[in-house]
């Protein structure tokens, strides 16, 4: 049968939907580039917040009336959602032909095996208590990357106790891959794909490894990386910054293909809201990562992430948010209304902040973080910076690329009008011409 796979979320959602079809692929499945055009439709869900929730139930309702209309055989949910709401889904959603969790990616073959022997009336239910799954260098992929670029997950689960989150629940306990399983695994993909950059992604992962060797073994980890020299950019997503240690800075800093760009969630800055979070670290340990990180790689570029209306947030809280990213200055900033989950600790929190306030106070960041941006890319203006090509846009011909400071998805773009073909892949040297508050436009340099 066809099978086609909407992956909704994070990057860690689209490795886990890469070794869904892989493993289907490799089953004899075939796959189809759209759900439209398949028989049984799967999604690979995301329920890390309200609004992921939303989206996640959206999606499974209209592939629900997709196969009422006689255009889809099966629909199956997977992962995050089907993890937390399984139960609920199953009582509430009769459609639906599967619901399995986040322990069985490599296991959907064997799942769907009654959508292949006319058992359709067979409902599959796969939803472990507690996940421990973890992919390793066998692991089986369908790259839903563009080719010159790649995710490599190097750990599953978290070591945090955040009391607003819900991963633990959804994904387990931390656990790490081995250093020399990662590196496998980079060695094979560099072999198979014209590879530019590889994003490393895990829940966090600047605690790499610590569950096995209570060692922070990511500095490790990169150093051999940059021996192996695979590839130009190696980019670092997700960095606890009460992981981000001395000796992880000195490896970013001295590894010539580690991009140097840290992502690096500090969530708020009062000490007194991180202490409700159980964010497990202070603002004096935050504000020594950054100005070191600043101190030993010049030109670093520091990426995080916020959240505004946290229960209890007071204004003097809020306001001290707002005066340390006017003082930091954040390159990049990703900013999320408190979503209050049901599994979460802060449920029952007191002190709820109405949504309107809520939104207010998320304006006032955005706000802020625009000015910020926009100041900081204006620098750039009249010099020459270098790109990676993403795409070209088939409508108005112009390319669209990033630099070392931009992850893909979620970070900025550069707009870059060229009159000689450029490819996908390809770093390119482009003189600034105009910026905007996220996005830098040029040509490229002669």
């Amino acid at each position: 049968m066809k099978v086609g796979l909407v992956s909704l979320g994070c990057a860690r959602t689209l490795v886990d939907s890469e070794v869904a079809l892989g493993s289907l692929k490799k089953a004899g499945w075939q796959i189809a580039s759209d759900v439209r055009n398949a028989e049984v439709a799967i999604v690979n869900t995301c329920g890390f917040i309200e609004e992921a929730k939303r989206e996640s139930i959206d999606t499974i309702l209209r592939l629900c009336e997709e196969k009422k209309r006689g255009r889809l055989s099966a629909v199956v949910v997977l992962g995050c959602l089907a993890q937390v709401y399984g139960e609920a889904l199953k009582k509430e959603i009769g459609e639906l032909d599967g619901i399995i969790g986040t322990d069985s990616f490599e296991d959907l073959p064997r799942l769907l095996r009654p959508l292949l022997k006319a058992e359709k009336e067979k409902k599959i239910f796969e939803v472990k208590a507690k996940p421990r799954y973890l992919l390793n260098e066998d692991s089986p992929r369908e790259f839903l990357t563009p080719a010159h670029t790649a995710y490599v997950k190097i750990s599953e689960g978290c070591i945090n106790a955040c009391s607003y989150c819900v991963i633990p629940k959804m994904k387990g306990p931390h656990r790490s891959r081995t250093i020399d399983s990662v590196l496998t695994e980079m060695r094979s993909i560099a072999s198979a794909r014209p590879l530019s950059e590889i994003n490393l992604i895990g829940q966090d992962t600047a605690a790499f490894g610590f569950d096995r060797s209570r060692l922070f073994e990511l500095p490790s980890l990169l150093r051999r990386i940059d021996e192996l020299g695979l590839v130009p950019w190696v980019r670092l997503l997700y960095a606890h910054p009460g992981h981000v240690t001395a000796e992880l800075i000195d490896a970013i800093a001295d590894s010539p293909s580690v991009c140097k760009y840290v992502d690096f969630p500090i969530e708020h800055s009062h000490n007194a809201v991180l202490a409700r979070m159980n964010r497990g670290v202070t603002k004096e340990r935050m504000v020594w990562g950054i100005r070191t990180l600043r101190e030993k790689i010049p030109n670093v570029a520091i990426r995080t992430t916020v959240i505004v209306g946290f229960p209890g947030e007071t204004e003097e809280e809020f306001g001290d948010l707002l005066d340390f990213l006017k003082e930091i200055r954040f390159d990049r900033l990703g900013a999320f209304i408190y979503s209050d989950e049901e599994h979460a600790r802060s449920f029952a929190a007191p002190g709820k902040i109405s949504a309107a306030l809520k939104k207010e106070r998320f304006n006032a960041v955005m706000a802020e973080q625009q000015e910020i941006a926009r100041g900081l890319n204006e620098r750039f203006i009249g010099k020459t910076v270098k790109v990676l090509i993403d795409e070209k846009d088939p409508a108005s011909g112009v390319y669209y690329g990033r630099t070392e400071a931009d992850a893909p998805e979620v970070d900025g773009q550069v707009v870059v009008h060229a009159e000689e073909p450029l490819r996908p892949g390809d770093f390119v040297n482009v003189r600034v011409t105009d910026a905007l508050e996220y996005d830098l436009i040029g040509i490229p340099a002669r």
